[in-house]
């Protein structure tokens, strides 16, 4: 059965940080989870973390082996819900498409979800339902955000912060981290008039020559001695600890304004005590009122109709897999009725072009009425009412009953 353990949506970053799950370590739980259910894929960004898995135990008995596995305080379990198999895949369908983002509809949960499904798969995770799932879900979001051409109103904490920076006035800002967010957020200043970006990562040669006179790329250290002189400061690594500390800010000096998008935070929250500073993290960020965020609301419950649609997909794939066998010799059995019929068409033909073509109507014939038998046994399928149209059917279509 397909089941779910997550943290619930409105928990305070202070806690959701201490069951938050290093995209580094991913790998290495997934392999130790394997080890209890039959597949898994961990979802773990900085608003969420999910685990998704397909086993033998469930309820109270998973829960217990999930939180041994993770480390995690079982005192926690309060913050966490935990679905079955239906609102599982409800569940992942919505948030594929941005429904349950801290931000609605943020543009970045679509490619975290690619980036989870892809390492599960990789390390042979997921083979079975859960493979099918994510590749529904996957399908679902990509066909939601095409057809609601949501790309034409771009929203995520990355953009909502530049567009903060430049209401309040920022012209020369700081980027820390150069990851998924990190190279977003560098996206949108580029295309403000922002007049000096400041690029600040572990290894200045790993970062991808930029094209743009107002990017200076630099370490930690030069980081941290110009930070003091910026407008505004963008903090986005993956790092488990602190990035920036309190004796990294001056008291007395200019105003700064700091958004730290990262889980666990990079920026000590004891900063915000100096007057100079505004501090925003990734729950602050979700709350700033945003021109596109209606536009985004409005126009995503318009096209939800597509999730519906793959819910019942992926429903109906269950629903018949139970018939794959039968499908699969009729299929067998067909093949093996033209070429019986192709030995004798042989036989009794000499004009080699009037055997190709009868060949093709023997074949299209057998496959008309092969898809359709396989079509109405889906349905009655559905119904409830396939064991009677499978024995019929078996009559019809096998030689062996």
């Amino acid at each position: 059965m397909i089941q779910l353990l997550g943290i619930k949506k409105n928990t305070k970053v202070e806690i959701r940080e201490k069951l938050a799950l290093s995209p580094k370590r991913r790998e290495e739980y997934t392999k130790k989870l394997i080890q209890y259910f039959d597949e898994v894929v961990i979802l773990s960004t900085c608003n969420r973390t999910e685990i998704y898995f397909n086993g033998s135990l469930s309820d109270e008995e998973g829960l217990k082996k999930i939180f041994e596995i993770l480390k995690w305080d079982i005192n926690l379990k309060e913050y966490c819900f935990y679905l079955k198999e239906k609102e599982t895949v409800r569940h992942l369908m919505e948030v594929v498409c941005g429904f349950h983002s801290k931000i609605l509809g943020e543009d970045q949960i679509l490619g975290q979800i690619k980036d989870s499904y892809q390492l599960a798969l990789e390390i042979k995770a997921v083979k079975h339902d859960l493979q099918r799932l994510f590749q529904e879900a996957i399908t679902c979001g990509k066909r939601f955000r095409t057809e609601g051409r949501f790309y034409e109103i771009p929203i995520s904490s990355a953009s909502i912060s530049i567009n903060e920076a430049i209401q309040k006035g920022s012209k020369r800002i700081m980027v820390i981290g150069y990851g998924e967010v990190g190279k977003l957020v560098v996206k949108y200043a580029i295309s403000s008039h922002i007049e000096e970006i400041n690029l600040v990562v572990r290894q200045v040669e790993k970062v991808d020559y930029m094209d743009d006179d107002r990017i200076k790329i630099m370490n930690y250290e030069d980081g941290r001695n110009i930070i003091n002189n910026m407008d505004c400061v963008i903090s986005c690594t993956s790092a488990p600890h602190l990035i920036i500390e309190k004796k990294h800010i001056e008291s007395n000096g200019n105003k700064l304004v700091i958004f730290d998008l990262a889980l666990p935070r990079d920026v000590d929250s004891s900063i915000k005590d100096f007057k100079r500073v505004e501090l925003y993290d990734i729950d602050d960020i979700s709350l700033i009122d945003d021109e596109n965020k209606k536009l985004r609301k409005d126009k995503m419950i318009k096209f939800k109709y597509v999730i519906s649609q793959y819910i019942e997909r992926f429903s109906n794939w269950k629903d018949t897999r139970d018939i794959s066998n039968i499908i699969r010799n009729m299929k067998t059995d067909s093949i093996k009725v033209i070429e019986e019929r192709e030995v004798t068409l042989k036989n009794k033909c000499i004009d080699k072009k009037d055997i190709e073509i009868a060949q093709k109507l023997i074949k299209s014939t057998s496959d008309y009425y092969v898809n359709k038998a396989i079509e109405v046994l889906k349905e009655e399928k559905l119904k409830g009412q396939e064991e009677e149209c499978m024995r019929i059917l078996e009559k019809i279509f096998l030689k062996k009953i």
